[in-house]
C-alpha cells in the first residue's frame, strides 16, 4: 500500500507528490493527460509568453519618449506559438524529471475513487492510506444558441497565427481581462460584456476602476450589466445579442469562451460521500480535507480562485497533513495578479469587504505618478492602496495597479504573513528608486504622514 496517492499532475498535484515524498512517503501520482496541467500547457505559462510579446510590442511603440524610434515591420505569430510551446515543453520535462528524482511512481490514466483508500487507474487498483485530489479545471462553454460556430477559446488564442478583427469577451474576471488586453494589444477590436457593474468585481473598487480605465484608453469597449443571450452567424457577420437593462446587439468576428469549471465529474466522489459546492468544486476545511476523512483536495478542483500558485501552496499543507501534521491553510494570503499593462497585484480584503466585516477601516494610497522609478520609466499609471484596521494597525489588504505589481505584491504577502502592522511597514527601508518604495509611502499615508504627498 502507498502512503499517499495524488490524482492530477498539475502544479498542485506535482508539488504535493514531491512534498509527501520528501517526508518519506511512498507516493503514486495518476495523470490522464500531460504533466503540468492547465498552467504549464494551456494557462499561466503559455499566456505569459504571449503577454511578454505584447509588452515588448508596447515598449517598442512607446520608445520615442526615450529617443528610440523603432518601426515594427511585422509580428510573426508562428514564432510566438513556437516559443510558447518550447517553454511549456521545457518546464514539463523538468517536472517529470523531478518526480522521478523523488521516486514518485507516475501512472498514466484516468482515476476513479473506489474507497477512501483505493483508486482505480484505468483498471489498475492502487491502494493508499491518504488521497490528495488535484484534478484541476477545464474550459466550460455556456449553452447559448449559436455560440459554437463563432467561439474562440482561450486555448485557440494561445495557438493563433492571426488575430481576429474583432471579438466579444463575455465576463469580468482575471482570465477575461487578460485576454481582452492581449487581443487588443495585437490589433483586435475588443468588446467586453460584463454581467457585473464593473470588471474585477471581487477586487477593490479602486483597482477595478484603474484597470478599466487603462483598457478603455487602449480602445477596449466595456459594457456593464450585460450578458450574452444569443449568437447568429451569417456569411458576412456574427451578431451577438446582449441582454440587460437595455438590450443591444454587437457585431464581431469571434466570441471568446473562457469559463472554467472544476474537474470533479467521473471521479467517484458522490458514492464516497465527498461533498461538492455550488461551483462543482470539492468542499474542504482549513486543513484542506474533504468531507471524507483521509481525502484531501487542492487547487482548481475546489472551485476557489483557480490560481496556480494557490494550488502549489495548498499542496504543501495537504501533503504535510496527509503525513500526520495539523496545519491550517491561510486562504487570505493567496495573491491575485494580472499581467496587463499596467499590471495588477492584490492580496487580502478590499476596502468594501473590510467594511462589511465590521473593521474600522483606514486606507493609505500612493500614486505611481510621483514614484521616482515610475517617472524614470514613463510608467506612471496606477497606485498602491493599503487597507488596514485603524485600531490595531493590522494590514487587511493591499491593492496595486502599476508596473511590476505582480512582483511588488509579494512584499504585502510577506508583511501580512509575518503579521507586520501598517505602522511597522511605514518605517521599513527600500532601495531608491524602486517601485517597492510606493508600498512604504502608502503605509505612511495610512498613518497620515506621507512625506511626498501634499497636505489635504
Amino acid at each position: 500500500m502507498h502512503d499517499v496517492a495524488v490524482i492530477g499532475g498539475g502544479p498542485g498535484g506535482y508539488a504535493a507528490a514531491i512534498r509527501a515524498a520528501q517526508l518519506g512517503a511512498n507516493v503514486v501520482l495518476a495523470e490522464c493527460a500531460e504533466t503540468g496541467g492547465t498552467c504549464v500547457n494551456s494557462g499561466c505559462i503559455p499566456s505569459k509568453v504571449w503577454l511578454r510579446a505584447a509588452d515588448l510590442l508596447h515598449r517598442l511603440q512607446t520608445g520615442e519618449a526615450f529617443g528610440i524610434k523603432a518601426a515594427v515591420k511585422e509580428i510573426d505569430f508562428n514564432a510566438i506559438v513556437a516559443r510558447k510551446s518550447g517553454v511549456s515543453a521545457e518546464i514539463r520535462m523538468g517536472m517529470e524529471a523531478l518526480l522521478q528524482n523523488n521516486e514518485v511512481e507516475v501512472v498514466k490514466g484516468r482515476a476513479d475513487l473506489k474507497s477512501p483508500q483505493a483508486v482505480d487507474i484505468d483498471g489498475r487498483i492502487m491502494e493508499a492510506k491518504k488521497i490528495i485530489i488535484a484534478t484541476g479545471s477545464s474550459l466550460s462553454a455556456p449553452q447559448i444558441a449559436g455560440l459554437k460556430k463563432a467561439a474562440m477559446t482561450t486555448d485557440d488564442v494561445l495557438e493563433m497565427t492571426a488575430v481576429p478583427e474583432s471579438i466579444l469577451v463575455c465576463g469580468s474576471g482575471y482570465i477575461e481581462v487578460e485576454m481582452a488586453y492581449l487581443l487588443n494589444a495585437f490589433g483586435s477590436k475588443v468588446v467586453m460584456a460584463t454581467e457585473s457593474a464593473r470588471i474585477l468585481p471581487k477586487e477593490d473598487s479602486d483597482t477595478s476602476q484603474r484597470v478599466a480605465q487603462a483598457l478603455r484608453e487602449k480602445g477596449v469597449e466595456i459594457i456593464p450589466r450585460a450578458s450574452l443571450a444569443s449568437v447568429k452567424t451569417t456569411q458576412t457577420a456574427t451578431t451577438c445579442k446582449l441582454a440587460g437593462s437595455k438590450e443591444r446587439s454587437v457585431k464581431v468576428e469571434k466570441v471568446l469562451v473562457s469559463g472554467r469549471e472544476p474537474n470533479t465529474s467521473d471521479l467517484g466522489l458522490e458514492k464516497l460521500g465527498v461533498t461538492l459546492n455550488e461551483k462543482k468544486g470539492i468542499r474542504i476545511n482549513d486543513r484542506l480535507e474533504t468531507s471524507v476523512e483521509g481525502i484531501y483536495a487542492i487547487g482548481d478542483a475546489t472551485g476557489g480562485w483557480m490560481l496556480s500558485h494557490g494550488a502549489s501552496s495548498m499542496s504543501v499543507v495537504a501533503a504535510e497533513n496527509a503525513m500526520g501534521a495539523d496545519n491550517r491553510y491561510p486562504f487570505n494570503l493567496i495573491p491575485r495578479c494580472l499581467w496587463t499593462q499596467p499590471e495588477m497585484g492584490a492580496v487580502g480584503l478590499s476596502e468594501e469587504d473590510a467594511e462589511k466585516k465590521g473593521y474600522d477601516v483606514e486606507t493609505g494610497v500612493f500614486p505611481y505618478a510621483i514614484n521616482g522609478l515610475a517617472m524614470v520609466r514613463n510608467q506612471v499609471d496606477g497606485a498602491v492602496k493599503i487597507v488596514s484596521d485603524a485600531r490595531y494597525g493590522e494590514i487587511l489588504g493591499v491593492h496595486i495597479v502599476g508596473s511590476n505589481a505582480t512582483e511588488v505584491i509579494a512584499e504585502a504577502v510577506m508583511a501580512m504573513q509575518l503579521e507586520a502592522t501598517v505602522r511597522e511597514l511605514a518605517r521599513s527601508i527600500r532601495v531608491h528608486p524602486t517601485f517597492s518604495e510606493a508600498v512604504v509611502d502608502a503605509a505612511r499615508d495610512a498613518g497620515s504622514w506621507a512625506l511626498y504627498l501634499p497636505r489635504e
